[in-house]
Order: C-alpha cells, then structure tokens, then sequence
C-alpha cells in the first residue's frame, strides 16, 4: 500500500502541487480577512471570473506546449469582442451570428499568427506582436478611435452572466467544456501527441512524419479562436466591449500556464495545471483588489512570478 502511495505521489508535477498548495493558502489568508471569503457564492464568483481567464489561457497553454509564444492575446480578445457586438447591430440574423463570427475573426488572426511562425519561420515573438499591432488599428479604424456603442446580444449575455444548472454559472460551464475538450485533444488525438512531440524536438517530430508546419498553423488557429472567444465572454459580462479589454489577459495568462507547470520551451505541461495556475491568479487578483493595489503594481507582480516559475521549472535544456 505504502508503495503504491508512494509511486502515485512521484507521479505529481511539483508545480501543479505548489500551485494547489498557494491556493489553499491565498484562501486561508482571505478568509482572515474577511468570513464570506470561504462561503459558496464568494468561490462561485471567482470562478465565475476565472473561466474569462481559463479560456483564454487555454489557447496560451498549447501555444506554450509548441515553444512558442502568442503576444497577440490583448487586441485578438478586443477583436472577438468588439466584432461580436459589431455583428448584433447588422439586425436578427447577425445578433444570431454574433459568437460565431467573434470567434472566426480571432481564428482568422490566428492563421495569420501560424502562417508567419510556421512558414515564414519569423520567431513567434516578433510576428505576434505584429498581428497585436494590426488588429489594434484595424479596431481603432472600425471605432473612429472612440468608444463602441453596440452592445452584446442576449446569448453573449446568457453564456457569460446566466445559471442554469444547479445555479453553477453559464460561463463556468463553458471553461470545463473547453478544457473536456482540451484534455481530450491533447491526450487522445494525433495532434495532440504532434504538439507536445513538436514542442520537444520540432526537427525529431518532422523526421518521424508529423506535418509540423500544418500543426503549428492550426494551434495558433485554435488558440486565436480562444482568445476571441474570451472576448466574446467578457463582451456579455459588461454587455459591451471595450478597446482596451484585453490588456489585462496577456501576463495574466502566459502565468496561469507557467505556473500550472508548463515548460516555457515546450513539450511539457498538464491542463490541470493550467486550471490550477487560473483559479491561482484570479484569487491572487481578487486579494490584491481588496487591498488595493494598483494595476501597474499587480502587472510587476505577474512578471515576478512569471521569472521566479522560469527559474524553478524552466532552466532545462531542450536540444532543437
């Protein structure tokens, strides 16, 4: 018994287990403060606001597990945002298609990502960034620089701000939906062995017969969607979108998946970690808030825990 315990306890990543453990202790200290901050509608709440995060460090996760980076994330979660409300003004037939096409348009930004990385071999970094920079004017071009005045239609607002299971939160039905399907990508497919097989050794995984550039292309597709879909989201819960309402996802998520245990380099990082590392950020944001730290305070926070998590778990050498 003893060793069976013994090798189920050698299986766990120590970083998801670190991140469990800050969790534990983050509602301990909150609780000090405050007694509602264990009650079930507190929790509730907090996940319901974690699930913006969860989605779209879902589509961090899988860059990440490439080797690659998407720097892309802030004005792609404008752009699903944005389009989305855009296309409930076009009448009852765009109000219909208003997820769908928020969430296209960030595919869309997502090729254009995987193209430049894939085929034109331009370092993730640089190309993203570049992307950020044209869907930014493209959304000031759409606004005439001011503020949007379309508003979300009633399933935005549905998915993001309703209950109707048991009173758990649409939105926190769509994260686990999203991370079903995540799990089940990365673990029983094809293309999920090629990410994390590409995300180790990209020429090994070339050699063996994976199309590695069809790969690469496709996951910053899908993570661009995520992106947009997180947009999409956070559009219902303020039943607007804002311009500037994706910059506060971009640290936020590259160190929900960095400090759930996934390798900055690639090829090594579970999706439990990954929901550890959002449920982790979003209680640390919540404490912050309530002592009032500022946003210039709590991105120096997130740039800290990104570096330290680099220094523990990211330092191995990975042979290219």
């Amino acid at each position: 018994m003893n060793t069976r315990a013994g090798a189920l306890w050698r299986k766990v990543d120590p970083a998801v287990a670190t991140a469990f453990g800050c969790i534990v202790l983050l509602l301990f200290l909150g609780s000090l403060y405050s007694s509602s901050f264990l009650s079930p509608e507190y929790l509730l709440q907090q996940l319901k606001v974690a699930s913006f995060l969860g989605v779209i460090a879902t589509g961090m996760m899988l860059v990440i597990l490439l080797g690659q980076i998407d720097l892309s994330v802030p004005w792609v979660v404008a752009v699903g945002g944005m389009m989305s409300t855009a296309a409930t003004g076009w009448g009852p037939t765009g109000e219909a298609f208003a997820i769908p096409f928020g969430i296209l348009c960030g595919v869309a930004l997502g090729f254009a990502n995987g193209f430049g990385v894939a085929y034109l071999r331009i370092p993730s970094m640089i190309i993203t960034l570049a992307v950020n920079a044209v869907a930014q004017g493209l959304m000031v071009v759409h606004t005439g620089g001011f503020s949007p005045q379309d508003s979300s239609s009633a399933a935005m607002r549905f998915i993001a701000t309703g209950h109707t299971l048991l009173g758990v939160p649409n939105a926190l039905l769509v994260w686990a939906v999203v991370g079903g399907a995540t799990v089940f990508l990365l673990s029983r497919t094809t293309f999920g062995r090629a990410i994390y097989g590409i995300g180790n050794r990209e020429r090994a995984a070339y050699l063996s017969g994976i199309r590695t550039q069809r790969v690469v292309l496709l996951t910053f597709a899908i993570a661009g969607g995520l992106s947009a879909f997180g947009g999409v989201l956070l559009a219902g819960y303020a039943s607007k979108a804002a311009q500037a309402m994706g910059d506060a996802y971009l640290l936020p998520s590259i160190a929900a998946v960095v400090l759930g245990g996934a390798s900055i380099l690639g090829g090594r990082g579970s999706y439990i970690g990954t929901i550890a590392g959002v449920i982790l950020i979003t209680l640390l944001q919540s404490i912050l808030s309530v002592v009032q730290i500022e946003e210039a305070g709590r991105q120096v926070i997130y740039g800290a825990v990104i570096i330290a998590m680099l220094l523990l778990y990211g330092r191995e050498k990975v042979a290219r």
